[in-house]
């Protein structure tokens, strides 16, 4: 009587964070992966999910300039216990398989929480923004912690952190956006503030930033961060914050303005100054919520004195 073979079981893997792999819903230990070489070997393959890694990809990572003529047999040893680790008494049909001089992990058998990001982003690319929101916040909470958060060594992990920090990040601005397009505004502040901290050189995150701010009722804090932003990409890439930022702080200076009378004086006479340099003369209506100069009983000489006045106890503050 023929054995029959073990059916295939599906195994969860955990990238994010700590490694981890479970069988049957039991974690497997340092002692069943049997060191780090085989431990490396598998996050490379689940790196790789679905798509066969050639034996000499594996050791050029893996071992480099340290490979000799054994290093193959070495690899192939250690693949062996991988497979008893992870699908014991079941080599032919479990989830590791032998494919093209390498080895391929079937996706089929293997829950594995970086693909999972991948599928909650792509599908909130396609959904309606109140599912696509809901989509988007399981990923970025599944991606919390670093990717191979215990391979911080290697320049493979490094490589694959860096790829996935730039899908998170997209992740966060399209959260951010999909916020805002629900009137979600402080949720729309939440994602932008992550990802100004992801990469504190792009201008889509800071611009959500700032209106979600300006959106929040925040002047205050809205100016602060375009502040932040200005020193930023004066220090770092040598140029201004682009139009829409610029507009968002001017937006943001006019709120601050009205909340204030000081402030709202100071607003008219650099407007009705304004006017002035550049010829429109008076009368001539200004952006939403300022008045025209002609209608501010504004003159050169009032203006003037308006700023200097705010000025003296602007210098005398710092």
């Amino acid at each position: 009587m023929k054995n029959t073979p073990a059916s295939s079981e599906l195994i969860s893997v955990r990238l994010f964070g700590t490694f981890e792999v479970r069988r049957n819903g039991v974690p497997l230990s340092a002692a069943d992966m049997a060191g780090c070489k085989p431990r490396h070997i598998l996050e490379i393959l689940l790196l790789n999910l679905g798509s066969p890694v050639s034996k000499s990809r594996i050791i050029e990572t893996l071992w480099g300039a340290g490979a000799s003529n054994g290093t193959v047999a070495t690899l192939e040893s250690y693949i062996s216990g991988i497979r008893r680790a992870i699908q014991p008494g079941n080599t032919r049909n479990g989830p590791l398989r032998t494919a093209n001089g390498g080895y391929v992990l079937d996706p089929a058998l293997v829950d594995l929480d970086l693909s999972r990001f991948s599928q909650l982003v792509e599908k909130a690319g396609q959904a309606a923004p109140r599912d696509a929101y809901v989509l988007l916040t399981e990923a970025l909470e599944l991606s919390a912690e670093p990717l191979l958060g215990s391979e911080l060594a290697f320049d493979w992990a490094d490589e694959a952190r860096a790829r996935q920090a730039a899908e998170r990040l997209a992740a966060q601005i399209q959260a951010s956006e999909t916020a805002a397009m629900l009137d979600l505004p402080q949720e729309a502040v939440r994602w932008a503030r992550l990802a100004v901290a992801s990469d504190p050189l792009n201008e889509r995150a800071w611009t959500l930033l700032v209106t979600g701010y300006e959106r929040s009722g925040l002047p205050a804090e809205g100016l602060s961060a375009y502040a932040r932003c200005r020193l930023i990409f004066d220090r770092d890439l040598g140029c201004a914050p682009g139009p829409a930022l610029q507009a968002a702080h001017l937006r943001l200076l006019r709120q601050r303005a009205e909340a204030s009378t000081e402030l709202s004086e100071v607003m008219a006479a650099l407007v009705y100054l304004g006017d002035t340099l550049s010829g429109q003369g008076q009368g001539q209506g200004q952006g939403q919520g300022q008045r025209s100069a002609a209608d501010s009983g504004l003159t050169h000489e009032n203006a003037g004195r308006i700023l200097t006045s705010f000025l003296r106890r602007a210098r005398v503050a710092v």
